[in-house]
Formats: C-alpha cells, structure tokens, sequence
C-alpha cells in the first residue's frame, strides 16, 4: 500500500495538499503517480491564475496518459514548482516532497474541511 503521510489532506481524486497559514502546497499522491506510470510532461497553472476547488488546474502526462488534476481548494496559484519542466520525474520519485506541483493562496481556508485526513485516505485506497 502507498505510504500515506500523517500530516497531508487528500481528496478523492488523489490529491494531495499541506497547509500552512494561507497557503496550500498541492500535489498527486504516490497512488496516482504508480497508477499514472512514468511522468514525461506537466502543464502546470499560471502564476495569478485564479482557481475553484474541485476544478482542472493542471494535467499530468505520463507514457500511458494524460491525466487531469483537480483543484483541492480555491484560491489564486502564488507558486508553481518550475523544475519540473525539467525533470518531471520529479513526481514519480518523490511525490509528497521535490514532485508537488503548485502553491495556492487560499481564498477560503475552511474548504480544508472537505478534505480528508490520512487514515480517511488510507481507507479509500484499501477499497480500491
């Protein structure tokens, strides 16, 4: 099974997000990227981009497919991990750490709340 770390939240759609203060660091979880395959491409948002929880806000393109990334929560993009561009094996490798994909400043921090905890998403994963 994935190891799941404690301090995340997750969504559904295996996201996964660490908040600290205002803002979001956001990334797919370790299920999603061994489920993906190997990353050769990710479109991230734009910095300034306004984004909505539960909306597209950028696509991961592995040797299998495309895969389109949800929003967890709404807010505007402050960051993207540029590197990347680059190296986009970044998510493979270490997806909860150098492989997250973008910062958002959370318009509505209380949307945390619609997110689950670790044990919430370690029980969703047994069921898959």
């Amino acid at each position: 099974m994935s190891n799941v770390p404690a301090h995340l939240r997750f969504t559904k759609d295996h996201e996964w997000l660490e908040v600290k203060g205002d803002i979001a660091t956001v990334g797919i979880t370790d299920y999603a990227q061994q489920s993906l395959g190997d990353l050769v491409f990710v479109e991230l948002p734009a910095v300034g981009k306004k984004v909505t929880a539960g909306e597209q806000f950028a696509v991961v393109e592995s040797v299998k497919a495309a895969s389109e990334v949800y929003s967890p929560l709404s807010g505007e993009v402050v960051e993207v991990n540029t590197s990347l561009g680059g190296t986009p094996q970044s998510v493979n490798e270490a997806p909860y750490s150098n492989g997250w994909l973008a910062k958002i400043k959370l318009a509505n921090p209380a949307e945390v709340n619609g997110t689950m905890t670790a044990a919430d998403y370690t029980a969703l994963l047994a069921k898959l």
